[in-house]
């Protein structure tokens, strides 16, 4: 399904970070008076805000020889742009951001860009959770195109005056105990729901697949490392969406449709599964008196992820920019300039001992009733179990899938025949060029 970006740093209300001594995760060049430097410019797209306007300041007072050049953009546009770049040899910004989403596009176009291994980049492989490292590299990880920056936990959002007024457990630490473990639990407390209240439990049952598929903990998803399809590894991850379906939880409410916005605050559903970027998007959808309506819980199962930044350096620019784009990359995987990343944007570094510091659980949203969101999402994102193999077609055959889990949320196929056109979807969309 399609899904959009935005951040959560304008309207989530960040607890007080505290200090954080961490040594560096790699060396970084040294600062200097620039005299033995020739001027370089680097320039470095992204989309959304990264917090980079006042690390531009500072990176550049200490590296006078350097010019900064942000280029700031929407999503979408941003990747087109870089594959059109790619694609005629020319255009591509010194330093780019690559969301995890479109890893898969750029992973196989890797002799396009800067194998970060050849820079020296390994050094940093075990500050980041194995599956992130894993989704920027080649097969054999002996390509590196990208290096993780950030990245966007799964968790369950819900309204939690409308869990007690069910008689459902209402307290985030109290709903996390009852969903988190499985989605079997998830469930249970669905039909709970809806037995109270008579009405759906969750916006949209699709949306229950992608994260159950990289729960499987096979370590790829639609295609085998071979680049076969193997459909019969994503049937159970199939059949949890289909579970959730068939109990009749979902609202069938497609996601940032006018009817899904409204629905986030006329009861229509209860709970979302909801990445992190999303909190804002509810936040900002909802009338100024909700404050505390909304709450959060874990995802059930082992965790999730959906989406999160990642630099990468094309071929195109000179020797000197690339050298010169890959240390300011450096600089701004340090902890201090991460911690400072976290604050400006409210998004959480990749960097697993800032997942697990003090300064992550101490950020909480005053909104989602006071919820530990660093905390939830930084166990979210640990919790993936193993590095996902994604193939070229994956983006293809995932929405296909949907396409199927749609028509048994209209009514249009049954459950038990969901999985056989499932089949024969995949099959088609694996022959279509």
């Amino acid at each position: 399904m399609t899904w959009t970006r935005t951040r959560a740093a304008s309207v989530l209300a960040l607890g007080t970070a505290s200090a954080l001594f961490l040594s560096a995760c790699g060396s970084t060049p040294e600062a200097s008076s620039g005299a033995s430097h020739a001027p370089v410019v680097v320039t470095v797209g992204f989309y959304g805000d990264f917090g980079l306007e006042k690390l531009e300041a500072k990176y550049e007072k200490t590296h006078p020889w350097v010019d900064i050049q942000l280029k700031s953009g929407d999503y979408a546009p941003q990747h087109d742009l870089l594959q059109q770049a790619l694609e005629t040899g020319s255009g591509a910004y010194t330093v780019t951001a690559i969301d995890e989403g479109y890893l898969s596009r750029f992973v196989p176009q890797a002799d396009s860009f800067v194998n970060l291994l050849d820079l020296g980049a390994g050094d940093y492989k075990k500050d980041f959770p194995e599956w992130a490292w894993a989704e920027a590299a080649n097969t054999d990880e002996t390509k590196l195109i990208a290096i993780p920056n950030s990245l966007y936990g799964l968790a369950i959002c819900y309204r939690s005056d409308l869990f007690a007024a069910a008689g459902l457990e209402s307290d985030s630490a109290a709903v996390s105990s009852a969903i988190s473990g499985s989605w079997e639990n998830f469930i249970s407390e669905g039909q709970k729901y809806k037995a109270a209240t008579g009405k759906a439990f969750i916006d949209d049952g699709t949306t229950v697949l992608d994260p159950a598929v990289k729960q499987l903990g096979t370590g790829h998803s639609y295609y085998n490392s071979s680049l076969k399809l193997d459909m019969a590894n994503v049937k159970p991850a199939f059949d949890t969406a289909t579970g959730v379906i068939g109990a009749e939880l979902s609202a069938n409410i497609a996601r940032y449709t006018p009817e899904w916005y409204s629905g986030l605050s006329n009861g229509a559903f209860a709970a979302v599964i909801c990445p992190q970027w999303m909190l804002g998007m509810i936040q900002k959808n909802v009338p100024a008196d909700f404050t505390g309506k909304w709450d959060l819980a874990t995802l059930p199962g082992t965790g999730g992820n959906q989406g999160g930044s990642f630099f990468a350096i094309p071929k195109q620019g000179t020797a000197d920019q690339q050298k010169a784009g890959y240390e300011f990359v450096q600089w701004l995987l340090q902890p201090e300039q991460q911690i400072e990343m976290m604050n400006a944007t409210g998004t959480l570094s990749a960097q697993t001992a800032l997942l697990t510091s003090d300064t992550v659980k101490a950020f909480t949203s005053a909104f989602f009733n006071g919820a530990p969101y660093g905390d939830v999402f930084a166990r979210s994102i640990l919790g993936v179990p193993a590095p996902i193999s994604f193939a070229p077609k994956n983006l293809t055959l995932q929405a296909g899938m949907e396409s199927v889990l749609n028509q048994v949320e209209s009514g249009d196929v049954s459950v038990a025949d969901a999985w056989d056109l499932a089949l024969a979807t995949a099959d088609a969309g694996d022959a279509a060029p």
